[in-house]
């Protein structure tokens, strides 16, 4: 599978640091806004909350996104969902706060992803999007097992596939990003990122009953992990 010739390189991004000014963020979060709508990563997260719901007969559910940023994707995706009538109420999870227009998350708080300190079943669905290629192996598997509890009926996992193909195409879009965050961590994102079977034996080492593993357009993946 793709990705198999290109190791996977483990590096903190900028945007991880909170030395980084909101303002700095939010400009990178912008770039990020881009690369969600038009290559997969609202279709992506749209996707897996349809999946999810229907196969669990829900036609409304709430939602806790972790490590959100400004919660663009998860927003985007619920609009996409109620034309299906299908209604999504998320929770936004970052550890600090950067909404900044009517297009992100309308309800958020601050609070870090992997603690994740709710009571059990408290959301239907736990959802992350470009999170999970963050983490050491270690911490995906204890990272799933924390949010199948706080979760009453999955997680739901959006990220990057790795691959030199995708690395490649990252650099060709450099020009796309106003922000030289952006161009540093777009490059070191690719690298970090899981293949889809390196994923799928992670959840496997997870309390997850059961799990699946959809590749998605342009290089994205999306998993649920069944509680």
């Amino acid at each position: 599978m793709g990705g198999r010739s290109l190791k996977r390189v483990p590096q903190r991004e900028l945007l991880d640091d909170d030395s980084i000014s909101s303002e700095a963020a939010v400009e990178s979060l912008v770039d990020l806004r881009l690369v969600n709508r038009w290559f997969g990563g609202v279709s992506t997260t749209s996707f897996l909350l349809r999946r999810a719901m229907r196969k669990s007969g829900l036609c409304s559910a709430s939602v806790l996104e972790v490590a959100a940023g400004d919660g663009y994707s998860i927003a985007q995706a619920a609009k996409q969902l109620k034309a299906e009538n299908l209604d999504i109420e998320p929770l936004c999870l970052d550890r600090r706060d950067l909404r900044c227009d009517a297009h992100c998350c309308e309800h958020a708080i601050v609070g870090d992803a992997l603690e994740l300190a709710f009571p059990p079943a408290s959301f239907d669905f736990v959802s992350c999007g470009l999170f999970v290629h963050h983490l050491t192996p270690a911490q995906v598997i204890d990272f799933v097992n924390r949010a199948l509890t706080v979760a009453r009926h999955a997680v739901l996992i959006n990220d990057l596939r790795r691959s030199p193909l995708h690395l490649a195409l990252v650099y060709l879009g450099m020009p796309l990003f106003r922000s030289p965050i952006s161009r540093t961590d777009g490059p070191a994102s690719v690298r970090q990122a899981y293949t889809p079977d390196e994923l799928r034996e992670l959840l496997r080492q997870t309390k997850a009953i059961s799990s699946e593993i959809r590749t998605r357009y342009l290089f994205r993946m999306g998993a649920i992990a069944w509680k």
